[in-house]
């Protein structure tokens, strides 16, 4: 009977299969007479899933915390490592120490105007025998801050982000000297600590607002999926925009013989003691404080009136932590390719956890086992891939991105020359396909995204997600749009430190929920709330599963550049006329000031004072990055109408599939961004105030808005000319038809 209903599948799938070749004929890097075998192959491929593996390699993967270091994490590697022998892969445990601190001491009291201990605890939830192993568990915190015992004043700066500190100055508000309480969300978690430290605060809280991440959004866990009130959202602190990976070997792997330098050396760590709290605990202090009220964009859902302070609520910070070595294990399991062994296609996720980690990451993970299963079992029906294909399980991530950081820093010469693109995911849910990615590649993909149905709807995952953006955006997608890579996850050392093709992809949108590295996200949370039969890991294995196998096999790599020429080409507008607007705002600013309409309108009850002069902004040549995209244009056209007209012999389509392999790299400079060299990518980075949130054109851009102006011209020019590099490549690639 299940062969039966297996090969049913297979013929359904095959049906819709060349339903979707009839209309595109061929698909990107395969000709005509590979195109057939290459769609048979993804009918067989999506037939031999099987949803019940994700269900039971969840639930032992699951069963008990497996942070770094901890027993229960060996046996997700050792479980892991086993089940790729088994499906035919050759598979290897690297192994790198790495900066893990713990909790040693943690303590949040109130001494003023009343008292008040925080219990800094997530007790057990009925029905849900996993949020009852608390002893196995690490407790709320935030690796890499520093040990510190404070004790001062506190202060409300709602997001902790720019825009809030200049609505505090505005009002005539330091922290200096305080302790900042922060809410979670509106940038990534880091930022708040490393901006409050450079605005002179000595230590931070940062809790999770129900407005965002509760009661506000809907029934609370274990009714609903929701964060309640005691909820901790743990997380890494680590300065990732400067750099990821272990602090104590930057930009070189923590393998055995590496030479550590002293704690005290390393940057990537905080500068003030910083811990997160439940919403239960954050409701004390909050109730304390006086001062203005806040502005209505900062009000929560709390049953208070939310005032900024400072004090009279006065707080008691006190953090110690162990700072020890932890091993991170990363998983490698390799599949030779058939015919072009040393041209690789790496797909990962990765496999550490907070605590239990259903959701985060254990969802991705599972999607990417079935994935790697059923090409075991192709190849073993004698369909091996041209390409070799790695499959890789990364311990760490959740730190700051440890295990995968140090394997790309330990392997980097021979990636470079060897990896054709990296595909990651991380947590996935029901809904709409989120992908991020190279926009060479964005066309490519666009064609897999209408190749795959959505389990519900009987539609393409493209015509789902396109039906989403009617309507929020009220606009119509033509293809499938990549959003840009910043950080976050496993992608960042291979895309943005080598310049390597990547993409991000996973779905969501209707499992929204408060379980995000607490110690809900559990096997019991996930069944109920996420993706209770897998359909959409099933879904997430077939898109990722084609993505792999398309670049595994391709005839000639498909990349192609128009589309990323219009890209860049929106990103550079986007830049000149951020440089125009600031000018006319500083201009009309300062204007305001000299006709003393400030003045007017301060307030000193509400300590609104006259803001000080905002600095000139000083007209920019962009000229060398408008010629440099006349180029690319050109190039780019050029080369669209080669590749289409002309074929090419089995020397020079090798030639071209390495100059395309190599063409991300040309989009990166050795010496690397301005104040974090790590990053060598020029049109994308992870912002240096927004952490996980982009920043493209970031040289460029970030000197603009940072109004560090004497840069300005120096990182178009740099621009300008890494663009020029990546053009010369485009016609290196035209001259093999020649």
């Amino acid at each position: 009977m299940k062969n039966k209903h297996v090969f049913s599948a297979l013929l359904i799938v095959f049906s819709m299969s060349t339903s979707i070749l009839d209309a595109q004929d061929l698909i990107m890097g395969f000709p005509e007479e590979e195109t057939d075998a290459q769609i048979t192959l993804e009918a067989k491929f999506d037939a031999l899933l099987n949803a019940d593996n994700l269900n039971s390699w969840m639930k032992y993967l699951t069963a008990q915390p497996h942070h770094v270091g901890s027993p229960y994490d060996k046996k997700v590697v050792d479980f892991v490592a086993a089940k790729f022998k088994e499906w035919g892969y050759q598979v290897r445990i690297e192994k790198f120490d790495v900066l893990f601190p713990t909790p040693k001491l943690r303590l949040v009291e109130m001494l003023a105007p009343t008292t008040y201990k925080a219990s800094l605890t997530e007790p057990p939830v009925k029905g849900d025998p996993y949020s009852d192993q608390t002893k196995e568990a690490l407790p709320g915190y935030n690796a890499f801050s520093v040990d510190g015992d404070v004790t001062a004043d506190l202060v409300f700066v709602n997001y902790g982000i720019p825009e809030d500190y200049v609505e505090l100055e505005r009002r005539g508000i330091s922290v200096e000297g305080k302790i900042v309480i922060a809410k979670y969300a509106g940038s990534w978690r880091g930022i708040k600590p490393k901006l409050a430290a450079e605005k002179g605060a000595i230590g931070c809280l940062i809790y999770s607002d129900p407005e965002d991440d509760g009661y506000y959004r809907g029934d609370v866990y274990p009714k609903g999926p929701f964060k309640n009130e005691y909820g901790i959202q743990r997380g890494s602190v680590m300065d990732m925009p400067m750099a990821p990976g272990d602090p104590l070997t930057p930009g070189y792997g923590a393998t055995d013989d590496a030479v550590r330098i002293d704690i005290k050396e390393a940057n990537t760590l905080t500068k003030i003691p910083v811990l997160p709290i439940s919403y239960h605990d954050a409701l004390p202090l909050l109730t304390a404080l006086e001062g203005p009220v806040v502005p209505n964009s900062w009000k929560g859902a709390l049953p208070i009136t939310y005032h900024i302070g400072p004090g009279p609520a006065k707080v008691h910070l006190k953090l110690e932590f162990n700072w020890e070595l932890k091993p991170a294990y990363d998983v490698i399991a390799t599949m030779k390719g058939s015919t072009l062994p040393d041209e690789w296609v790496i797909r990962g996720n990765h496999h550490d956890a907070w605590v239990h980690g259903a959701n985060d990451p254990i969802s991705g993970l599972v999607a990417l086992m079935e994935e790697a299963r059923v090409v075991g079992d192709l190849v073993k029906q004698g369909h091996q891939p041209k390409r070799t294909m790695m499959y890789c399980a990364w311990g760490a991530e959740e730190q700051g991105l440890l295990g995968s950081t140090e394997w790309v820093e330990t392997h980097a010469k021979e990636l470079k020359e060897k990896v054709v693109a990296y595909i990651n995911t991380d947590g996935t849910g029901a809904g709409f396909l989120n992908a991020g990615g190279s926009h060479t590649l964005e066309m490519f993909f666009d064609e897999i995204s209408k190749s795959v149905m959505d389990p519900v709807m009987n539609v393409s995952v493209f015509e789902r997600r396109n039906a989403l953006e009617k309507v929020k955006n009220n606009t119509s997608w033509a293809h499938y749009k990549l959003g840009a890579l910043g950080s976050g996850s496993d992608y960042s050392p291979f895309f943005q430190h080598l310049g390597i093709a990547s993409f991000n992809m996973g779905f969501g949108g209707e499992s929204s929920g408060g379980e995000y590295h607490t110690m809900y996200d559990s096997y019991q949370h996930y069944k109920r709330f996420k993706d209770p039969n897998f359909q959409y890991g099933v879904t997430l294995a077939k898109v990722a599963g084609r993505t792999s196998l398309r670049l595994a096999n391709a005839h000639i790599l498909p990349f192609e550049f128009t589309h990323f020429t219009s890209v860049v080409k929106k990103y550079a507008n986007e830049v000149i006329n951020l440089a125009g607007s600031l000018r006319e705002d500083a201009n009309r600013h300062n204007m305001l000031i000299n006709n003393g309409t400030y003045a007017l309108a301060s307030n000193p009850k509400n300590n609104l004072k006259v803001p000080e002069k905002k600095a000139s902004v000083p007209y920019f040549n962009f000229a060398p990055l408008d010629n440099a995209l006349i180029i690319l244009t050109a190039q780019s056209d050029n080369f669209t109408k080669t590749v289409n007209n002309r074929s090419l012999s089995y020397h020079s389509r090798r030639n071209l599939n390495t100059i395309l392999r190599n063409m991300e790299r040309a989009l990166t400079r050795e010496h690397g961004l301005p104040k974090r060299p790590w990053y060598k990518h020029h049109i994308y980075a992870p912002g240096f105030y927004t952490g996980y949130g982009v920043k493209t054109l970031p040289g460029v851009r970030e000197a603009i808005e940072q109004s560090e102006f004497e840069q300005v011209q120096a990182q178009i020019d740099i621009l300008a000319s890494v663009i020029n590099k990546f053009s010369s490549k485009i016609k290196e690639a035209i001259s093999l038809f020649e």
